[in-house]
């Protein structure tokens, strides 16, 4: 629990195997995570005995995807506070804190994985993939009026429970742009969102998606279509809006009514 709420802590994995177990462990020493939950997307041989060797509760996702697995772990959560990271051991358990420490007034932290002085040696963020991201945020920042961003493909962030379920009554995609579609949401809604650093390591392992430049090109190209894309579906739902985000939404949709922090009655649907 952390400053009277509970905490969990989704953790998807599908090639994983030889750091997972670690990581879990890393973040139950905190002492402030309530459960971890761990998602088994058709994950490597093995993960499953090492989910094990662990206080953490394993689900499993046979929809494949980084958006599938995601989404199975947050409709699994019941906490105060839903955390999101990946255990390949590019992220440090202990940077939650540094993540919760907004919480108090945001809605949702996210963490950025470009800023030179926390990205270790051996980490995969060279300057492709360092401006790439960088790039996409500058266009989110323009087009959606945002707060400041400076990564848009970091997994590792911290919501609250009523993010959690507005951003699953709108989710659309099961692949690995889910999470920019994610930070896509919250700033629509608007919440209120920051981006912190944290630290970015070297993987264990090879990434099924940025192991390969071809890969990361392709899923560049997707983010920036996706960007594009719910820009002008939100340009079509409030064609008089300017600057920030209207006050009036769409009748609320069959999920019922949601209250945001900020009081203000909102739809859960946001088109």
């Amino acid at each position: 629990m952390w400053n009277d709420k509970t905490l969990s802590v989704v953790l998807p994995t599908y090639n994983e195997k030889d750091s997972i177990a670690d990581c879990i462990r890393g973040f139950e020493a905190l002492g402030i995570v309530d459960e971890v939950i761990v998602v088994n997307n058709n994950a490597a041989p093995g993960t499953s005995e090492e989910v094990a060797r662990t206080g953490a509760r394993e689900v499993i996702e046979t929809t494949q995807g980084y958006g599938a697995a995601i989404k199975r772990g947050m409709r699994e959560s019941t906490t105060d506070l839903v955390s999101i990271c990946e255990p390949d051991g590019t992220f440090n358990p202990a940077d939650l804190r540094k993540l919760l420490a907004f919480m108090p007034e945001c809605d949702y932290v996210v963490g950025s994985r470009t800023v030179s002085n926390f990205i270790w040696d051996g980490a995969n963020m060279g300057w492709f993939l360092q401006w790439g991201n960088w790039a996409v945020a500058k266009l989110v920042e323009v087009l959606y009026n945002s707060s400041y961003l400076s990564d848009v493909g970091c997994t590792f962030r911290v919501m609250t429970r009523e993010q959690a379920e507005l951003i699953l009554a709108n989710s659309t995609l099961d692949g690995s742009a889910y999470g920019l579609e994610m930070l896509l949401l919250a700033v629509i809604q608007p919440a209120k969102l920051v981006q912190v650093p944290v630290n970015y390591h070297e993987r264990v392992g090879v990434s099924s998606v940025t192991g390969e430049l071809g890969k990361t090109i392709s899923l560049g190209m997707e983010m920036n279509g996706l960007v594009l894309r719910m820009r002008l579906k939100l340009a079509a739902s409030a064609p008089g809006c300017v600057g920030r985000f209207p006050a009036a939404w769409p009748e609320p949709s069959s999920a019922g009514p949601v209250t945001p922090v900020s009081g203000r009655p909102r739809s859960s649907a946001l088109w």
